[in-house]
């Protein structure tokens, strides 16, 4: 009796375990925004920890305006190697799976969407950014047979793969559903799960059934490097801290010994650095934003009447519309964002332009020319020379004219110690 009673603990024992795991078997991550070399390093980590941790699988809760090619090729290549199913969501209710989201979600095992979604818009001049026609035909005609081909691969609609391209078309989820470009149609997570189960899909290891009606989900959550990642190459922080950096060295140069502005700047030039090496960018717009920087400093160094000013604020906004131009919709610069930068650099520069015309015409008000045009008192009667009184303090002067007690006189010029003047 006490050996049958221990037989059903282990038993128990080992039917709570197993049911404890597959609970846990099912891992999630989030992408909601472009699709870039970040997005592309958060997924590859949580596919490889789905993998070496025998997740069942990995669900990509996916909103995104769409990103660059090259990120979105590596990720469906991963998608296809991989040996765990995923499983793209086009999820919460609102969300998209615009453009590179649109091939994401063809080259996925099983592909769904949430009510209130809708996936398509895959054409190149959103996923590239500006081309010439011969270009743009080129690359329209590669992605066509790149998304006929993942179409065909997991037994979708191949003609809404091409249209998505070459017409920019969009559907909803209930035409997706209907043209067989998703699996189902999902309410929730739990709703996900449920209709998942049963289906048969092909992995690199071969054909699974999944089985995650009752799986517990586990979200993997964005890590500092990501996290960090994901701020620095963001065009709208790239541009501010390559400008922040450029300002705080302008002030270093030209106020030397400040110290701290010099910090600032080396270290925001470096962080952009990061972003620059990531997202790509127009080299000519860059340097054109570097030349601005150093018009500026030279505005500051030779009297060119505002001329180098007005060269550096333009050379700033051209260079600030061509350095993402060529980064796909979705991504780039807020356009709010960059006119009012120029336009405060524009105020900035010009305000100190203005100052320094305007001090160049005052006159002068100390060395030898300082006194030249000033009016002094005479201390006493003198046809040649006498005593006056100028700027608080007497002097020795000379003049052609009789000059009397007490009358003003103009100061024509200054040899060493005398003054000449007359009468005034």
């Amino acid at each position: 009796m006490k050996k049958f009673f221990l037989i059903k603990c282990l038993l128990a024992f080992f039917i709570l375990i197993t049911y404890g795991i597959s609970l846990a078997d099912v891992l999630l991550i989030k992408l909601d925004d472009a699709i870039t070399p970040v997005s592309e390093e958060f997924f590859y980590t949580a596919l490889n920890k789905a993998e070496k941790e025998h997740y069942q699988a990995l669900i990509i809760e996916l909103d995104t305006p769409g990103g660059l090619v090259e990120s979105t090729r590596k990720m469906v290549k991963e998608i296809l190697q991989s040996p765990v199913p995923v499983v793209v969501y086009v999820a919460p209710s609102g969300a998209r799976a615009a453009s590179a989201g649109t091939f994401l979600l063809l080259a996925s095992h099983i592909a769904a969407m949430a009510p209130g979604t809708h996936t398509g818009a895959a054409h190149p001049l959103a996923l590239m950014g500006k081309m010439d026609n011969k270009t743009l035909e080129k690359v329209s005609n590669d992605l066509v047979a790149w998304a006929k081909n993942l179409a065909e691969l997991r037994g979708r609609n191949v003609k809404f793969a091409r249209d998505a391209i070459v017409k920019s078309k969009s559907i909803t989820e209930k035409e997706a559903l209907k043209l067989r470009v998703i699996d189902f149609i999902a309410k929730d997570l739990k709703d996900l799960l449920n209709k998942a189960t049963g289906k048969k899909v092909k992995t690199t290891q071969g054909e699974v059934v999944l089985n995650l009606k009752n799986a517990q989900v586990k979200e993997f959550k964005e890590n500092f490097k990501i996290k960090l990642l994901k701020t620095l190459t963001n065009p709208n922080m790239i541009y501010f801290l390559l400008l922040l950096g450029m300002a705080g060295l302008y002030f270093e140069l030209s106020h030397p010994g400040g110290i701290f502005p010099g910090v600032v700047g080396a270290i925001s030039l470096i962080l952009s650095l990061v972003g620059l090496s990531v997202i790509p960018i127009d080299y000519a717009g860059l340097a054109l934003i570097l030349l601005s920087g150093i018009l500026f400093f030279l505005e500051t160094q030779i009297t060119s009447h505002g001329l180098l000013a007005i060269g550096g604020i333009l050379c700033l906004f051209l260079g600030s519309v061509m350095l993402f131009k060529t980064l796909p919709s979705g991504i780039g610069i807020s356009p709010v964002f960059m006119y009012s930068v120029v336009t405060f650099f524009a105020i900035l520069f010009g305000s100190i332009t203005y100052l320094a015309i305007k001090t160049l015409k005052k006159p002068p008000v100390s060395g030898k020319e300082g006194l030249i045009g000033k009016i002094g008192k005479a201390l006493e009667d003198f046809e040649k020379e006498g005593a006056i009184f100028v700027e608080g303090e007497i002097w020795k002067a000379q003049t052609e004219k009789p000059v009397k007690k007490g009358e003003k006189v103009l100061i024509l010029s200054k040899e060493g110690l005398t003054l000449r003047v007359r009468p005034l």
